[in-house]
């Protein structure tokens, strides 16, 4: 005999399908919801007309500003002095008296060093003497000659002895230049013991002392000379880049260098680009360029490793705007731009290179649009804002001072843009 609870019912078709559609209206009912919830804020382009969340939006404006736009791209950069000599000796000889200072700046000319004389002096004395005998036969060959001469139209003499004659007297002039010669060399070899700078720079560490004996073939020569001022920098721009720079170097104006240390804060110098490398590197892809650069406070040093910015291209009244106002979605860039009724209209934007605070701006906005600088992520088109005062420069140009050959109020040295 089978059990049967009496509280249980059969289920049938009829009981099921009402269930489902309680379900369905449960369902319903969460979707409606859903779609009529509150609005949340919106940090980018997606999304219908309405204010942000809690009402009016504090936010910050900015003009977009019609000037010139200078791209400047930033490579690695080494100083590289435009001269370097290593001063030798051009004689043999004991090393009298040291006339520099280590680490000394000196001009082309100055004397650095004397080797001992004597020696040298001699043997100009000793071509001098020759000269001189050689002088006092040529006078006596002369008058010989000129007797023999005399002689010969009186015919008292025979023809031969006045030609063996003339050609003793040839010999002695023939010797004579060789005689000059040998006191010129001499006088040349003497005055090499007088040691001059052959440039001007600054001296390094003396790498031979004073009373040690100095050969023309010693490979480290007296010292080193350096050219400080003006002083080179080599770097490398990528060779996307070197067709702008090849075009710029072939136009008729500079182009402009900025030496900046590396932590990008200060300018420590800015010249001129002088020329470019013959060939590109293939394993790196990069062109090697040469500037040169004033150098006349000694700011940059031989082998100082330098952040070199290079301006690649200057664009006349272009728009401007500050890279603040610049957001990113999905959909690209895009700006908020401030209506005559205190509300913002959202604007696709196409954008080119970015120096420091400003952006190129190529389209989507004009000269004298307002765009929101701060309080972007609260906003959505067509939201209401109040504009408020930001205390910090924000309208597109630049802060006083920041210029672009780093040149502000402080000259060399003066904070980078």
């Amino acid at each position: 005999m089978n059990d049967i609870n009496p509280l249980s019912k059969p289920s049938s078709p009829k009981g099921r399908a009402g269930c489902f559609v309680i379900i369905l209206l449960v369902l319903a009912g969460g979707g409606w919801l859903w779609m009529h919830r509150p609005e949340t804020t919106a940090g980018g382009p997606a999304g219908g007309k309405g204010g942000s969340r809690g009402g009016t939006a504090a936010v910050t404006v900015a003009e977009v500003k019609q000037e010139d736009f200078e791209e400047w791209v930033s490579l690695a950069g080494t100083v590289t002095p435009l001269n370097v000599v290593v001063v030798r000796s051009r004689v043999d000889g004991q090393l009298d008296k040291v006339r520099f200072v280590e680490g000394q700046l000196v001009n082309a000319g100055d004397l650095l060093a004397e080797i001992d004389p004597r020696p040298f002096q001699v043997t100009l004395d000793q071509a001098r003497g020759q000269l001189a005998r050689d002088e006092a036969l040529l006078a006596n060959a002369n008058k010989d000659l000129g007797r023999y001469t005399e002689l010969l139209k009186q015919d008292s003499i025979a023809k031969q002895q006045v030609d063996t004659q003339t050609s003793l007297v040839r010999q002695y002039e023939s010797a004579l230049i060789s005689d000059r010669a040998t006191v010129a060399s001499a006088e040349l070899q003497l005055s090499y013991t007088k040691v001059t700078a052959p440039i001007t720079g600054r001296v390094g560490l003396r790498q031979v002392d004073a009373g040690n004996m100095i050969r023309a073939s010693d490979a480290n020569g007296l010292v080193i000379i350096t050219q400080m001022d003006p002083i080179g920098l080599i770097s490398a721009i990528p060779q996307e880049r070197v067709a702008a720079v090849r075009k710029r170097l072939a136009g008729s104006e500079a182009v402009l260098v900025e030496a900046v240390d590396k932590e990008m804060n200060k300018v420590l110098g800015s010249g001129t680009l002088l020329t470019t490398d013959n060939q590109i590197d293939v394993t790196s892809g990069t062109l090697r360029l040469k500037a040169q650069l004033p150098n006349a406070d000694g700011l940059l040093f031989p082998n100082q490793f330098v952040i070199t910015r290079v301006l690649v291209d200057t664009q006349k009244k272009a728009t401007v705007a500050p890279a603040t106002a610049i957001q990113r979605g999905s959909k690209g860039a895009y700006a908020y731009v401030l209506q005559e009724d205190s509300t913002v209209a959202l604007h696709d934007v196409v954008t080119g290179p970015v120096q420091g605070e400003r952006v190129l701006i190529t389209e989507g906005l004009k000269p004298g649009d307002k765009v929101i600088t701060q309080g972007v992520d609260r906003l959505r088109d067509g939201a209401k804002v109040e504009v408020i005062t930001s205390g910090k420069p924000g309208s597109g140009e630049r802060p006083k001072g920041d210029k672009p050959k780093g040149e502000g109020k402080g000259g060399k040295g003066a904070p980078l843009p």
